[in-house]
Order: C-alpha cells, then structure tokens, then sequence
C-alpha cells in the first residue's frame, strides 16, 4: 500500500514505519503531489484538485490534517468518485473553545489596556468599567464538536447557553436551548456573547450577515473560530467602529493572510489572531493519532473514523 505524505506538520513518519512496516511511504512537498499520485492508495493531506484527483488511477483514501474541509467543494470530480476523506474532526475543539474564552475574557477583563499600562510601566488600578460574565447569555451558533466544547465552557462560567445547529441534535445538559436554523433571530437577540462555530460550505458562506450584526444586542461580543467567510466582517468593523459591539474576536478570515486594506485592522475593540485557535501541542498529537488509528483500519478492511460527506463538505 502506498501512502504519499504531502503535509508534513506534525508528521512523525519514522513511526509510522515503525507501526507499519509494510508500507510504502513516499514523503513530498505539496506542489510536487501530481507527480506522485499516480499510483497513490492513500494521500495524508488535502486541499486536493481536480487536476490531481484525475492523475490518481487507484486512490482510496484521503486524509486532510485539519478539521476544514471547504476544498471538497473546490475538486472536481471528487463527489461520486468513490474516494474516502477523513478529516480530524473533534482534534483542535478543545483549544479552539480554550481561544473562545481567552478572546472574551481579554475584552471582559480589560486586558489589552491592562497590558499597555504594563508596558508603559504605568499602574492603571482606577479601571471600573470591566464586566462579569457570569450570568450573561451566550448563543452558539454550531453545536458539533467546536461548539460543543465551547458551550461546555460557557456553562462552566455560569452562563446561560443557547445553541443553534442545521441537524435535530439532543440538547446536552449543559445547554439551556437547542433552535433550529430559523431560531437564529431568536438566537441574535437573547445573547450578550455570540460565537460563530460551523463549517463553511456554500449554504454557510454569508450566512450572519450585517442585518444579524444590527440585531445584536449593545455592546455585546462576537466571536468568529470556525471558518471566514461565514461572518461579514466590514460590518463587524461598522459595528465596532460605532460602539454597537463591545468587542470582536475573529481568528479565521475571508481571505487569508487577512488583506492589508481590510477595515479589521483599524477597528477598535478587536483581537485578530492569524488562524491559531487550533493549534497546541495537544492537538498537533491529536492530529497525527487519529490519522495511524486509521491506517491500521484502512489496512484490515474496516470502516475510517471521521469520515466526511463529501457533498455537504463536513
């Protein structure tokens, strides 16, 4: 069985060799994967193109390292192909919801003038202007697993939860109230903390617009982790520039790098952080041990963990 290494962050291949002696691994860079995937049972990276996918003659399997799986849409041919793709569904939720808090908790807090104070040697203790989150409301707007996590989290901090999600998902005990797509202005209205966790796809993309920014309550908070595209980030900075919003904390972006013309950069009140809500040496681990579970059960014929619907792109 060949297996064609085309993303190698976090990658322990030596181990995989070791666990699996009989496979032949074949790391490359990934502008180089067409060249090699001709003969390709198994591709440990995404992002795959249509280009790529046809010059695999007898492709099974691929694993993308992340848990965004936007780039299914984008490969022609893909759907209806018969290839498997597995993500790392679940791996990055807990840090990504551990990100949710610290983002809040920075605004709620007051941290960033706390921290200039510091740098400019100053005592700032005269603040009174800081808020408790204890007993706010904090709407979800994606309970799978990021969401999950997040809501987990909320609860802890003695908040009221309310999610949001496409499917008929059971209420877990932590949550107050589960709505469907069509609870969303329900959602918007109740909630002094939004965030935004699911998947893009193309029903998703815009899918909180400027109108659902309006509809927030003053001086709320709103927190973007899944995937850009979904939130309209000009009227986020709109909303923060009037004071609407009493913070904003985006970690995923339209277009990444985040454009140097964006009106993000020069809002007040906002934490942009360069798509690293995911990242820690936890979920690097994470990661690459869901990917040799599922070598060993691709190995003996039985069914992949994380497989994703092709078609829906989660």
């Amino acid at each position: 069985m060949k297996v064609v290494m085309a993303w190698s962050h976090g990658a322990d291949v030596p181990a995989l060799r070791a666990a699996y002696p009989g496979l032949e691994i074949v790391e490359v860079e990934r502008a180089s994967l067409v060249d090699v995937i001709g003969d390709a049972d198994v591709v440990y990276g995404g992002g795959l193109t249509g280009t790529e996918l046809r010059a695999a003659h007898r492709l099974k399997w691929i694993h993308s390292p992340g848990a965004g799986v936007e780039w299914v849409h984008a490969c022609d041919g893909l759907a209806g192909s018969g290839v498997t793709v597995t993500n790392t569904r679940g791996a990055h939720a807990q840090t990504i919801a551990e990100h949710t808090f610290a983002m809040l908790l920075y605004f709620t807090r007051g941290l960033g003038r706390l921290i200039d104070a510091q740098r400019e040697h100053r005592w700032a203790g005269n603040y009174l202007d800081n808020v408790g989150i204890s007993g706010m409301t904090f709407g979800v707007i994606g309970l799978g697993r990021i969401g999950t996590e997040i809501a987990k989290r909320a609860h802890a901090f003695d908040m009221r939860v309310i999610a949001l999600d496409a499917n008929d998902v059971p209420r877990p005990s932590f949550v107050d109230r589960v709505l469907r797509v069509d609870g969303l202005p329900t959602l918007v209205a109740e909630s002094d903390v939004i965030a935004v966790a699911i998947p893009i796809t193309p029903e998703t993309r815009g899918f909180y617009h400027a109108g659902h920014i309006k509809a927030m309550r003053p001086r709320s908070y709103l927190m973007v982790l899944s995937r850009g595209g979904i939130v309209d980030e000009a009227a986020v900075a709109s909303a923060l520039h009037s004071g609407h919003l009493a913070g904003a904390g985006l970690d995923v972006f339209g277009n990444e790098p985040l454009e140097e013309g964006s009106p993000l950069w020069g809002a007040p009140n906002v934490l942009l952080t360069p798509h690293v809500s995911g990242t820690s040496h936890q979920t690097t681990s994470l990661n690459w041990g869901m990917f040799v579970e599922n070598v060993g059960r691709f190995e003996k014929g039985e069914a992949l963990q994380n497989v994703i619907d092709v078609r829906r792109g989660y």
